[in-house]
């Protein structure tokens, strides 16, 4: 970030040296001007791009480069990102954006999930920040060096992308150095741009940025304007200038975190604490031990700083690795050989890894920054290429499809990242695409909606009953029949009647999942959920769903339902002597006869007996039962092999 100063300063001139970063034809009538709104004409923005690097001396494709990793050229309509940043250059007054944020809690598990031991419960209690951040005040920042006044900032595309400007000029003036049409002469300016306070982050974001400008993009915004940025892909930038940023050195060491994204190590605690408590993990061996299948996608509910200091709490619960907002930076907590208490099914975390993403589920007007997807896509990639986990929505888990281990527990389950993550763009960034993978009239279908278009209107954010902001989702509502004005789909366990509430699961699927197709109707599909069939627009001129290929099971000849479970644990005659007993009980759901349901992984019954400090006492019990994991609502669920039949997907 630029150099704090004590005082305002006035807004930079404009300078008209030879060599303007754009054509003088094309800047001449808008240069001198305040920036006005964006969106007056075709491709507004990409003007406001062209008129900020010509008035602040900032090559345009440096401009475009930070703005895409930050927004993707999206304005957002002048709502604030998870972090309190503004408009396509992300701009941060998080005492604004944060100051109306509501307290939530979207279900009341037991993080550990394992009815062995004495169930975990921590109070939420988000430790508030003394002094917010450098990286969350950017944008007052840009309004002294701009004189553009805070409200414009926030809310006029073209201005932001002139106080974004604004920011780099600064920082490039704070390393000493020229301004210059030349990109590559921008590496320490952009790294000062993120916020980072260390050189490691910092570096990696850069890197980012001009992986960008060397690339290019070109991507209609949801304003609706094309916006590009042109391909360099000779693009040389001059790192050596990150040595006079005036940043720490980072350090990833310790860490197990893949090349290219910054990386540091705060351990979460394990020390005994209490009578017959520790915190805040188990350790163990995996996956020599046991296999790690699941990967899973939290949101945090709480700003960066007053996670991390919970995670460092030792009565408090864990989870594997955190991800910062601004600029995609990972903390890890926990080593992935051990076993975090983050998804309130113990079968499920003993088997998974945890990623906590700053941010907030029923906050629909905010967004997440291209900065964070793209470091937690790496890190999946990279965890699952290590452990051999498939990258399907059966394997990369939500936190809001894990399912209650027993029905005690069903109820009470989280619900984040919840409908507002963007799914279809986080697997194509995961370099797996969910495109369709057969041909029309396939018995399996993966939903896909158009993120952007797609808008369902839900209930609660910020207060029950209070309306949610329009916004782009995941979700995808099911029906009693093939009409809007039908019910929606009741799930039987909950009971009463399916709300619109952002955190009512029981009527809706998510982008990725797959599902048996059963039946059709003009513009509708019919899936089997929950045990009924469940209907959902998919008009062929913009489809919810894509054809796929899956493997589908269905109870065996001669039973009218199978049960299902939430774990998949077991039987009692594997259990050695020493180790309780976990009694293997069904959730009050079944499958009945004639009904299809996609499966992933056939896995055999494990429990991991950890029910000390001393991890030398720790147990694997695995029995010969085996199971399959199905997706049976919108949750994920487990049917024993021995009660189901694999049928074609036709």
């Amino acid at each position: 970030m630029p150099r704090p100063v004590t005082h305002p300063r006035p807004p930079l001139p404009v300078r008209r040296a030879a060599g303007a970063v754009a054509s003088a034809a094309l800047l001449l009538p808008l240069l001198g001007a305040a920036p006005s709104a964006a969106g007056t004409g075709a491709n507004g923005l990409q003007r406001a791009f062209a008129s900020a690097a010509a008035r602040y001396h900032v090559p345009q494709s440096v401009l475009l480069g930070v703005s895409y990793l930050q927004s993707r050229w999206d304005t957002h309509a002048g709502a604030p990102s998870v972090t309190g940043g503004y408009g396509p250059m992300h701009l941060t007054d998080a005492r604004t954006a944060l100051a109306t944020v509501p307290h939530h809690s979207e279900g009341t598990e037991d993080a550990r999930g394992d009815s062995a031991r004495r169930a975990r419960h921590p109070r939420v209690r988000l430790p508030a920040v003394d002094e917010i951040p450098a990286r969350l005040r950017t944008l007052p920042r840009a309004a002294e060096l701009t004189g553009l006044s805070t409200a414009k900032l926030r809310t006029d595309p073209a201005a932001n992308v002139a106080g974004g400007a604004a920011l780099l000029a600064d920082a490039q003036e704070y390393l000493g150095e020229p301004s210059s049409e030349d990109p590559a002469d921008w590496y320490g300016a952009v790294a000062r741009f993120s916020g980072a306070d260390d050189s490691e982050t910092a570096a990696a974001y850069a890197n980012d940025v001009f992986e960008v400008m060397r690339s290019g993009q070109r991507r209609v915004i949801d304003t609706g304007e094309l916006v590009s940025l042109a391909a360099q892909p000779d693009l040389d930038p001059r790192i050596t200038q990150l040595d006079r940023a005036g940043l720490r050195q980072g350090s990833a060491e310790g860490t197990e975190c893949p090349p290219g994204v910054s990386c540091e190590r705060i351990p979460a605690p394990y020390e005994a604490f209490g009578t017959d408590d520790y915190g805040n993990h188990d350790e163990a061996d995996r996956p020599a031990s046991s296999p790690i299948r699941y990967i899973v996608v939290h949101d945090t509910e709480g700003g960066w700083e007053g996670v991390i200091n919970l995670i460092q709490d030792p009565t408090y619960v864990s989870w594997h690795y955190s991800l910062r907002s601004t600029d995609g930076h990972i903390a890890q907590h926990v080593r992935v050989k051990d076993v975090a208490w983050h998804s309130g099914n113990w079968y499920v975390n003993a088997n998974s890894i945890g990623l906590e993403h700053e941010g907030f589920l029923a906050q629909p007007d905010s967004w997440y920054t291209e900065a964070m997807y793209k470091s937690s896509a790496r890190l999946v990639a990279f965890l699952a290429a290590r452990y051999g986990i498939p990258l399907d929505r059966q394997h990369i888990l939500g936190h809001d499809t894990v399912p209650g281990p027993t029905t005690a527990n069903v109820r009470g389950m989280h619900t984040d990242p919840g409908p507002y993550w963007d799914w279809r763009h986080y697997f194509e960034l995961l370099g797996k695409p969910l495109d369709a993978t057969a041909l029309a009239g396939s018995g399996v279908v993966t939903i896909r909606p158009d993120y952007a278009a797609n808008r369902p209107a839900y209930v609660d954010c910020g207060g029950k009953g209070k309306g949610c902001a329009a916004h782009g989702s995941s979700a995808v509502r099911l029906y009693s029949d093939h009409d809007e004005k039908s019910a929606l789909v009741q799930d039987p366990v909950l009971g009463g009647t399916p709300t619109t509430g952002v955190n009512d699961l029981s009527s809706r699927v998510s982008t990725g999942q797959q599902f048996a197709v059963a039946g059709t109707w003009g513009d509708w599909t019919a899936i089997w959920y929950l045990g009924r069939k469940a209907w959902f627009r998919n008009p062929t001129a913009r489809p919810t769903a894509v054809p796929s290929h899956g493997v589908l099971i269905t109870p065996r000849a001669g039973l009218g339902s199978v049960p299902v479970y939430g774990r998949a644990y077991p039987e009692a005659s594997a259990y050695p002597a020493g180790v309780p007993v976990q009694p293997v009980s069904a959730l009050p759901y079944t499958l009945p006869k004639g009904q299809r349901y996609v499966a992933g992984d056939r896995v055999p019954g494990e429990y991991l007996y950890a029910g000390a400090f001393d991890p030398s006492t720790h147990r694997v019990v695995e029995g010969k039962d085996l199971y399959y994991e199905i997706q049976y609502g919108h949750r994920v669920a487990f049917v024993r092999a021995a009660d189901v039949t694999i049928v074609p997907a036709s």
